[in-house]
C-alpha cells in the first residue's frame, strides 16, 4: 500500500500529460529549454576563444544582459498576451530567437555576443510568460495544478541540469558547432508550436478585463504576496544564496578547467556534465529529503552543500573537481526546486499567476546581481575566485538562516487557515 502511494506521488505531476495538447506544449517547452542550455555552454567556450583573461567578464556581461532583459520586459508580456494572439506571440518570438542563435557560430567581435544575447532574451522574456498563460486555456481545472507544477519543475530542473547535458554534447563537438545543434532544437520546438490550435490558446476578453486592472497592480500585488509569506520569503532568499554560487559556476568553471587545470573543451564538458548529474539526483530525492511545510531542511542543506562544494574548487585536480561539481549540482537543485511548490501550496489559485510572475522577476534579479560579482572576482582573482565565492555564499546563507528562517516549520500559513475555516 505504501509503495503504491509513493508511486502515485512520483507520477502525479505527469497526469497532466494525458492531455495531448498540453503534452505537445510541454514537449516544445522542454526542447526549447534544452536549446537554451546549449546556448550558454557554447557561449562559455566561445568567450574563452576571445581571450582567456577576458572570458569571465565576457560571460558575466552576457549573462547579466540575459537576466536584465527578463527583468525589464517580462512584466509587459502578460499584458501583451491578453491583447494579442498568443499562438502568434509564441511562434514569432521562438523563430526570431532561433535565427539569432544561428548567428552565434559566425560571431567575430565581442560586442556581437552582447547584442545577440540581449535580443534573444528580449524575445524570450515575451515567450516564457505567454507560454505559462496558455496552460490554463488548454488543461482541465482538475489537472491545472499538476500541469503548472510539471512545467515549473521542468524549467527549474533544466536550468540546472541543462548545462550538464550540453556539456556532454560539447565533449564531441566544438564551441561553435554546438550552436547549430541549438538551432536544430528550436526548429523541432517551433514545428510543435505551429501545430497548436489557435482557438484554445486565447483567454476570453471579458475575463481579461476583470482579472487584470493594470499591469502595475499585478506586479505590486504579486511582490507583496511573495514577500508576505514567511515560507516563500525564506525560499526566495535562499535562491539568492544559490544564485551567488551558481553564477560563479557558470561564469568561472571554463576558466578553472582550461586556464587553471590547462585542460580541453571536452574536459570542461565533462565537468558541467557532473554538475548535471548532481542536479538530476537531487530532483528525484528532494521530495523524500524534506516533506515539511517550510521545506527549510532541503533549502538550507542544499545551499550549505553548494557553498562548501565550490569553496575548494581552486585547489582540486580534475577527478576531485568532477566529484565536487556533482555535489554542487545536488546542492543547487535542493536549494531551488522547493520555491515553486511552496507558491502552489501557500498562495490561493486566483493569486498564483501574479506571485509566479513576481518570483520569476526576483529570482532573475538575484542572478543579475551575482553575475557581475562573479565576473569581477574571476577576472581579478583567477586563482582564488571560488574560495571567495564560497565565503560569500556561506556568509549569505548564515544571514538568511538566522534572520529569515520560519520559526514554526510545522505551522500552517494564514491563507490555508482562512481557507479551511471558510
Amino acid at each position: 500500500m505504501k509503495i503504491g502511494k509513493v508511486i502515485f506521488k512520483l507520477t502525479e505531476p505527469f497526469q497532466a500529460l494525458q492531455n495531448r495538447l498540453f503534452a505537445k506544449v510541454y514537449l516544445a517547452q522542454t526542447i526549447s529549454l534544452l536549446g537554451d542550455a546549449f546556448t550558454w555552454v557554447g557561449l562559455a567556450l566561445l568567450a574563452y576563444q576571445f581571450g582567456e583573461e577576458r572570458a569571465a567578464i565576457i560571460l558575466a556581461t552576457a549573462l547579466t544582459l540575459r537576466v536584465t532583459a527578463f527583468i525589464i520586459f517580462s512584466p509587459f508580456a502578460g499584458v501583451l498576451a491578453d491583447r494579442m494572439d498568443r499562438k502568434k506571440i509564441l511562434y514569432t518570438t521562438h523563430f526570431i530567437r532561433m535565427g539569432l542563435v544561428a548567428l552565434l557560430p559566425f560571431i567575430t567581435a565581442e560586442w556581437q555576443i552582447y547584442a545577440i544575447v540581449f535580443l534573444m532574451n528580449v524575445f524570450n522574456a515575451f515567450f516564457s510568460p505567454t507560454f505559462r498563460s496558455v496552460i490554463p486555456q488548454i488543461v482541465d481545472k482538475r489537472l491545472y495544478r499538476q500541469a503548472i507544477g510539471l512545467s515549473a519543475a521542468t524549467y527549474q530542473l533544466l536550468g540546472v541540469l541543462g548545462p550538464g547535458l550540453a556539456g556532454i554534447l560539447a565533449v564531441w563537438m566544438g564551441a561553435r558547432e554546438i550552436f547549430l545543434v541549438d538551432a536544430g532544437t528550436f526548429i523541432i520546438a517551433g514545428i510543435l508550436l505551429l501545430t497548436l490550435p489557435k482557438t484554445f490558446l486565447n483567454a476570453p476578453k471579458e475575463e481579461v478585463t476583470s482579472k487584470h486592472p493594470t499591469t502595475w497592480q499585478d506586479v505590486t500585488n504579486g511582490a507583496r504576496l511573495l514577500f508576505q509569506n514567511k515560507y516563500i520569503r525564506f525560499a526566495l532568499f535562499i535562491e539568492l544564496v544559490s544564485a551567488m554560487a551558481g553564477a560563479f559556476i557558470l561564469v568561472n568553471t571554463i576558466i578553472l578547467v582550461k586556464g587553471g587545470l590547462e585542460l580541453t573543451d571536452k574536459d570542461y564538458g565533462l565537468i558541467m556534465a557532473a554538475f548535471g548529474i548532481g542536479a538530476t539526483v537531487a530532483a528525484f530525492v528532494s521530495g523524500a529529503i524534506d516533506k515539511s511545510k517550510s521545506r527549510q531542511v532541503s533549502l538550507s542543506l542544499g545551499a550549505l552543500v553548494l557553498g562548501l562544494a565550490i569553496s575548494a574548487a581552486n585547489y582540486l585536480n580534475f577527478s576531485l573537481l568532477f566529484m565536487f561539481w556533482i555535489f554542487a549540482g545536488l546542492g543547487q537543485s535542493l536549494a531551488e526546486i522547493p520555491s515553486e511548490t511552496l507558491i502552489g501550496e501557500n498562495i490561493s489559485d486566483s493569486e498564483q499567476g501574479k506571485v509566479y510572475g513576481s518570483h520569476f522577476a526576483f529570482s532573475h534579479l538575484w542572478w543579475a546581481i551575482s553575475y557581475p560579482i562573479a565576473g569581477y572576482l574571476g577576472t581579478n582573482f583567477p586563482d582564488r575566485e571560488f574560495l571567495y565565492s564560497g565565503i560569500i555564499t556561506l556568509t549569505l546563507l548564515t544571514i538568511v538562516f538566522l534572520f529569515l528562517r520560519p520559526k514554526d516549520s510545522v505551522g500552517k500559513s494564514k491563507y490555508l487557515k482562512s481557507r479551511k475555516v471558510g
